[in-house]
């Protein structure tokens, strides 16, 4: 048996009022780094020792250097930064980890920029540039909805739309709408509490009540779509694997003048009833070739949460498709 030859180097931070902004608080981000490729690193004072195989110790300095560099730059960084740097330069393209940081989307509530975190992202808010219609089709924690809103906030502030119309379709997730209290909307709105969640982040609570209030922000299940036609509007529709053919149909069939919309979902939690075909598998084989409509799909390595999140995914996915070996 050949022993693995550990190889040490060490990185120097040379400002010492970035120290703790590197390793993250209880040294959070360093223990980040240690798990994704394997090493070991030691802080002391303004130098972090590097120890590991050869590859794995180069890897780690490269992830170290360019978040430092993010540092020097003014730009703070998070656990998703840091996940985000390790995942590129396992796939080798760290390289264009500082292009990320270029350009923000918009500002959210605590002035805090939006930005795209990975290569997925990108894809997606491209798509969403320059197409009328985006498809985001993926696992979760890849940022859809997150993304979808903040592009619909900018466009409404910079005011190439009048409004934004937020929608799903009511159906559920093991669970019986019916015994919730309320008309339609109430029951489902704490299923768009996704929707809120990413306006409130972005918009503040206040801003998004009010605009809400005056109808310039709509939040509504799929079924109040029907019979409209949205114009000068930024359209999202979330959980749309969960949509029919007959619904999917309808609800692109809304786009107005001066619209855009951007359908997301996740084709491995479908909800449907009695085994029916969603109408999002059915957008991808029959909208596939038709211009100003664009599909961007999303993998596990483009999930944006915890690092075990997209752990958890692959496992899933890997046992799907050895069912998927064994019905065929």
């Amino acid at each position: 048996m050949t022993e693995t030859v550990n190889t040490e180097k060490a990185f120097t931070i040379n400002d010492a009022n970035q120290i703790v902004s590197l390793l993250g608080v209880n040294d959070q981000y360093l223990q980040l780094i240690e798990e994704g490729l394997d090493v070991v690193l030691h802080p002391f004072g303004s130098t972090i020792k590097i120890t590991g195989s050869a590859k794995a110790v180069t890897d780690a300095y490269a992830v170290l250097d360019n978040l430092y560099q993010l540092l020097t730059k003014g730009i703070s960084i998070s656990s998703a930064d840091v996940v985000s740097a390790l995942k590129m330069v396992t796939k080798g393209t760290l390289e264009y980890f500082q292009d990320f940081y270029n350009q923000e989307i918009i500002r959210d509530a605590k002035h805090r920029p939006i930005r795209v975190k990975n290569m997925g992202q990108r894809r997606y808010v491209a798509a969403i540039d320059h197409n009328d219609v985006t498809f985001g089709i993926g696992p979760a924690g890849t940022g859809k909805t997150y993304i979808a809103v903040a592009k619909a906030v900018q466009a409404l502030k910079k005011g190439k739309v009048q409004r934004l119309v937020l929608t799903r379709p009511a159906v559920e997730a093991g669970e019986n709408l019916g015994f919730l209290p309320g008309d339609l909307k109430e029951k489902v709105d704490p299923y768009l509490r996704p929707v809120y969640d990413a306006l409130y982040n972005i918009m503040g609570t206040e801003q998004t009540n009010r605009l809400v209030d005056r109808g310039v922000i709509e939040i509504a299940p799929l079924a109040y779509m029907r019979g409209r036609t949205l114009e000068e509007a930024f359209v999202i529709l979330d959980e749309a694997q969960n949509t029919t053919r007959a619904q999917m149909k309808m609800f692109l069939t809304r786009l107005g003048f001066d619209s855009k919309m951007v359908i997301n979902g996740d084709i491995t939690q479908i909800d449907l009833p009695n085994n029916q075909r969603s109408g999002l598998i059915d957008a991808q084989r029959i909208l596939k070739n038709i211009t100003h409509i664009q599909f961007v799909n999303f993998t596990a390595n483009d999930v944006v949460r915890h690092p075990v999140v997209a752990s958890i995914i692959d496992a899933y996915a890997k046992l799907d498709n050895l069912k998927s070996g064994e019905n065929a």
